[in-house]
């Protein structure tokens, strides 16, 4: 028994090494969460190229858009183990619990690179009497909800920073809502509202222009896309609680896939995200570069959870609770 016991050891560390060794040895398939010219689209194609040469196999990618993620999510979590299945994703699956959208979410993968994020800018009509966010909250408390702010529906860029700018200004808005950043930014630069949180990539091009003007950055410090535009934390320190946020962009597989699969996807997506090219384009499109993976990452997902979701259920926006979930109160 004992030698049948050492020659079944020896075999599996044989295949575990022959894995490590082989690993891949044909095509993946790379399944992309949102749609085709998207933001998570375009970050996975201007990856995977460098990520094929590290890997030295081809990734064929394929766009599954639908339930605000969870179709993609649970294809690949459907997929066999063996790190030939990848999920590029946003950061909707960590909302789809409380939105009682899915019960998967990303603690069931590895993050094998969390290759970015994106941050939220405060943005107003150019011509609008306020210089700082502090100001506009000032103006909102003295005629309570005659200033119109842009929005999305829940779990939108827009609306959460809404939602958490609300848990350290007490000021009351009348909030307009719009089917996309791109309609809420037209309604701005109209008059039709006079303040909207976005996505800084959404707005950035604006904001050279002069066409609307930023009141903050929703981040713990200035970005260097948008330099002079300063940190909503300078004025609301209690937001830091609830930061880094913002959409990111991530590299995943499922949790249980073999440890030699996931440690040469995670060599392979490093490399790609260090190269001049891929950082060109983040930072081209406002986005903060991060390129983290294991452990690190799974802190950064944990704590967007936290922040994210207690905010929205604060505000009263979720199906579910996170304390259902066993989701922590940041």
């Amino acid at each position: 028994m004992l030698r049948k016991t050492v020659i079944a050891t020896a075999f599996l560390a044989s295949t575990t090494l022959a894995f490590a060794d082989d690993f891949p040895n044909r095509e993946l398939l790379g399944v992309i969460m949102w749609g085709a010219g998207g933001a998570t689209d375009v970050v996975a194609r201007a990856i995977g190229p460098a990520a094929e040469a590290e890997l030295g196999q081809s990734i064929v990618m394929h766009n599954r858009p639908g339930a605000a993620g969870a179709l993609s999510t649970t294809y690949v979590h459907s997929a066999p183990a063996d790190g030939y299945t990848i999920l590029f994703g946003a950061e909707n699956p960590q909302l789809h619990g409380v939105m009682n959208l899915s019960e998967i979410d990303y603690s069931d993968f590895y993050p094998v690179n969390i290759l970015g994020r994106g941050v939220g800018v405060i943005v107003t009509g150019a011509d609008a009497p306020w210089n700082s966010f502090s100001e506009l909250v000032a103006d909102a408390q003295s005629r309570p909800g005659e200033i119109r702010m842009g929005s999305t529906g829940p779990g939108g860029i827009p609306y959460v920073i809404g939602a958490m700018l609300s848990t350290v200004a007490d000021y009351e808005v009348t909030a307009v809502p719009f089917d996309g950043e791109g309609p809420g930014l037209t309604a701005l630069q109209g008059g039709h509202v006079e303040f909207m949180p976005v996505g800084a990539s959404a707005a950035a091009e604006l904001i050279r222009a002069g066409s609307v003007k930023p009141l903050a950055v929703f981040n713990d410090e200035e970005i260097d896309a948008l330099p002079g535009v300063p940190p909503i934390t300078d004025e609301y320190p209690e937001l830091n609680s609830l930061l880094p946020w913002g959409p990111f962009y991530g590299v995943f597989v499922r949790a249980d896939t073999d440890d030699a699969a996931k440690a040469k996807l995670t060599e392979a997506f490093h490399a790609a995200a260090s190269t001049e090219a891929f950082q060109t384009l983040m930072a081209d499109r406002t986005n903060i570069l991060m390129n983290i993976s294991g452990d690190e990452a799974a802190a950064f997902l944990s704590q967007w959870q936290s922040a994210t979701t207690w905010t929205l259920a604060d505000a009263g926006a979720v199906e579910r609770s996170p304390e259902e979930l066993g989701i922590p109160r940041p």
